[in-house]
Parts: structure tokens; sequence; C-alpha cells
């Protein structure tokens, strides 16, 4: 049987993943700051949008203004499909993961959404210690992939990494749970003059590239090149 993918809407990523992310699919976004992860997120709601799928974003981290004015910088009109009732961008600052996936499934079937993204799962998991039952928390993770499998949306999980750390998520099992990983890096001397590159680590039922693919990111979004 055929799988139903989508497009992600970053140029050059496509090819990579057998022509785009399985419909309704969960994908950790992972990387430290300012490696891209947020105008990734924003190019794949907008892309959405043009095809007709509605989208929701929650951030965690910033005010819903700040994501608003990332999408502007890209001719990423935001403001028109909020208006339009297609897109929802959301500031949320949650006392549980209960809560989140409240608000999840609100928004989400508020207006029919196909695309989520959550910024950052880094965030939603703050309140855990690594010390804490492992089985309680990959638990409390996988529920929340569960909910946004339930609710069919094709969604992307950022996890923020610190600097010079080389795991994929906080506490370590967040990675157990998601359909796919994409990590994105960013070198300050980098050979060849493009500092930012990706891999995937992860895409379930897909064969997927496996080198390192350098991006740019320009006055469109995110570029793939080629590895």
């Amino acid at each position: 049987m055929e799988k139903e993918r989508i497009e992600t809407g970053i140029p050059g990523l496509d090819k990579l993943i057998e022509g785009g992310f399985i419909k309704g699919s969960t994908i950790l976004l992972c990387g430290s700051t300012g490696t891209g992860k947020t105008i990734f997120s924003c190019q794949f709601l907008w892309h959405g949008l043009q095809n007709g799928e509605n989208g929701v974003y929650i951030t965690l981290e910033e005010d819903k203004e700040s994501i608003i004015r990332c999408a502007q910088d890209f001719g990423w009109d935001f403001k028109k499909y909020i208006a339009e009732k297609k897109l929802i961008v959301e500031s949320l600052f949650p006392s549980s993961m209960e809560e989140i996936k409240d608000v999840i499934r609100d928004l989400v079937r508020r207006i029919d959404a196909k695309r989520f993204v959550l910024d950052s799962l880094s965030v939603a998991t703050m309140g855990w210690k690594e010390s804490e039952s492992i089985p309680i928390i990959r638990r409390a993770i996988f529920d929340l992939a569960k909910t946004l499998k339930d609710l069919k949306v094709t969604s992307i999980l950022i996890s923020e990494i610190p600097e010079g750390e080389n795991k994929l998520s906080r506490l370590g099992v967040e990675e157990f749970v998601v359909d796919g990983i994409i990590r994105l890096h960013y070198l300050e001397y980098a050979v060849g003059g493009i500092p930012r590159s990706l891999i995937i680590r992860k895409m379930r039922r897909t064969r997927h590239g496996t080198d390192i693919y350098p991006f740019e990111i320009t006055s469109k979004g995110i570029v793939v090149k080629k590895g």
C-alpha cells in the first residue's frame, strides 16, 4: 500500500525522504540556537497554507508576534491566514502536559488543521528531571504523540539542544517516540562557506538520505543543497 506523503515546503529536502513526510507523522526537529528551527517550522506551515492545509503553531518560548514577524521576514503573511481562520499562532504557558494536549486538541479541531508545530518540546518537558522514572516520562511523551496521531495532523516538535551537546533531546527519550528526526547544525568556521547543515537521523517507513546536507537561509527561506 502506497504511503501518502505531504511536501515539507523545504526545497531540496523532499527528494531525500521519498517526496515528503508521511501524512500524520510526528517529526522531531532538533538543533541549537540559531540553526533555523523556527524558520523551518514556519516554512512547513506556510507551504501547507499554500496548498489548502490549515495549520497551528504553539509556542511555549516566545510571544506569538515574534513568530509572525519571523514569518513576515521571508514574505510569509501569517496575519492574512490568521484573519481567514486558516492559521492559529498561540503563545502558551502551560502547567502540565495535559494542559498542552487539551489546547492542541481544541486549536487543531477549531480550524481542522492538517499541520502542527510545537515550539518547543524541550520547554514542555522542563518540569521533569532526568532522575525521574524513564517509563513515566516516555509514556507522557508517547501520549502526546498519540494525541497528534489521533488528530491526524502532520507535526513538527522542536527540540532545543544546548551548544556543543551531541544528544537529540533534553531527556534522551523523546527521539524513541517520534516517527522522524532531523537535526540542524551550525558550524561557525565551515568549509565551503555554508555554515548550516542537516542530518536525517531517522524517518520511519522511508528510505532517506544519510549524508550531511548543507543548507542556506535565503530571502525565501531554507534551501537544502546537494550533499
